[in-house]
């Protein structure tokens, strides 16, 4: 079964020459820009900072909503959440010759899938939707291929030709279907080198239905499935990635870096790890949070939060904005920090978060507030806590749900992030994200 959660989605700029990097030992870094940034496709004039802010929380709530294990079938494979909601996008190219698309990029995938001609059902996608019978380099993948049996929810196609088709559906009832298949994807480094990768596996979906429309054409999974980008590429990254975020909604012009291989380490001064908790279906990146301190009260996370003895109780995704925790562990810590902050509280004019201040954030004493993950205590200031809503109003940028928690990118801003797949771990080293 496939799991799907939003998360990671990123904008890799500047491809001019395609052509294959001759060495990856060194590893390589993109540009990753946020949907709300000025230079995102996604990007709309029309809409205020707080707009956009709003949204953002919106789309927090909405994949918590949805955050819990659907049910098993044998026929279907169904996303945790919806496919639009994503924060990050990520230009890439397809085929020979190559072809240049956005696609949502999502931590909590598990497969790379975009519109394909001739659509039976195709979304309003406002660029041009990929034409396979123009690249020399696509090839349909049969439905014996050890590939093809790998993944859930795979069937044999009707047409007497035996290829491999896959189904994604989506809670919110958005779907995709269509050809499993192998083309070369070209992404673009920050040096100016494009890298090639030959042979990826890609979800070619000619009937789609979704909750998004615009530039983006699909989805692109950063999880640990077995046909995640990140698995396939695999052998060339040694299974690391990392990233930084810039304060989100600020006004800086200044991007945000997705690194993989080498230059995805994440060492030095100040960097603490945790494990990554295997799953049975490993496609999210499950920490143990052990317990949240606002100053020297500490909230213990507790056993009744988790699935499993409290290991692997919280997934970290870069997609979601807000940190979702469970619905006692986030009673308890909006009242340390109501307790911590001596202001009068107001209510959130957009009615979607419980404790706000008019007050703006040069003025804002707030204690930091840790997440002791298991062997890993990462502070968090208060850039990483709260977040304007409107004018002068800043909100406490945590919420609860029933459905499971999650670590959200506003707590991830100014840490770099780092991902280790071979040696399952995730490391945190405070970073200024700004200048890296």
């Amino acid at each position: 079964m496939l799991h799907y959660y939003s998360s990671l989605t990123l904008v890799l700029l500047c491809l001019y020459n395609i052509s294959i990097l001759e060495a990856l030992n060194g590893g390589f870094s993109v540009e990753i820009i946020h949907r709300d940034s000025s230079r995102s496709p996604f990007y709309d004039l029309k809409e205020t900072q707080f707009h956009r802010v709003v949204n953002a929380v919106h789309r927090s709530i909405n994949r918590a909503n949805h955050l819990k294990k659907p049910s098993v079938s044998p026929n279907t494979a169904e996303a945790a959440v919806t496919p639009g909601d994503g924060e990050y996008l990520l230009s890439y190219f397809v085929g020979t010759p190559p072809f240049q698309l956005y696609g949502i990029v999502d931590t909590g995938s598990d497969i790379i899938w975009l519109q394909c001609q001739p659509c039976k059902t195709c979304f309003n996608q406002t660029t041009p939707i990929f034409d396979p019978s123009k690249s020399h380099t696509y090839k349909t993948l049969p439905y014996f291929s050890t590939t093809c049996q790998s993944v859930q929810d795979t069937t044999c196609s009707s047409n007497g030709e035996q290829t491999c088709e896959y189904t994604i559906n989506y809670g919110d009832g958005s779907q995709s279907q269509g050809d499993l298949s192998e083309e070369t994807l070209t992404l673009s480094s920050t040096d100016g080198s494009p890298v090639k990768f030959p042979k990826i596996v890609v979800g070619c979906g000619t009937d789609n239905t979704v909750s998004f429309q615009g530039k983006s054409s699909g989805v692109v999974g950063l999880g640990g499935g077995p046909v995640s980008l990140i698995s396939q590429l695999n052998s060339s990254i040694g299974g690391k990635f990392s990233y930084c975020l810039e304060p989100i909604f600020s006004e800086s012009n200044s991007s945000s870096k997705l690194n993989f291989g080498d230059a995805a380490v994440v060492s030095g001064h100040g960097t603490v790890s945790t494990p990554i908790v295997p799953q049975d279906q490993q496609v999210f990146y499950y920490l143990t949070l052990e317990a949240l301190s606002v100053g020297k009260n500490r909230i213990e996370f507790g056993s009744s939060s988790s699935e499993s003895s409290g290991e692997g109780n919280i997934i970290i995704d870069s997609g979601t904005t807000l940190t979702i925790l469970p619905n006692d562990v986030y009673s308890k810590l909006e009242s340390a920090v109501a307790d911590a902050v001596h202001l009068e509280p107001v209510q959130d004019p957009t009615r979607r978060l419980s404790l706000c201040y008019k007050v703006r954030f040069d003025q804002l004493d707030v204690p930091v507030i840790t997440a002791h993950f298991s062997g890993a205590d990462v502070q968090l200031n208060a850039i990483n806590t709260f977040v304007e809503v409107a004018d002068g109003i800043l909100c406490f940028a945590f919420t609860s749900s029933e459905n499971g928690a999650i670590f959200g990118n506003l707590a991830q801003q100014n840490l770099l992030v780092g991902y280790d797949l071979q040696k399952n771990t995730v490391s945190f080293k405070p970073t200024d994200c700004t200048k890296q």
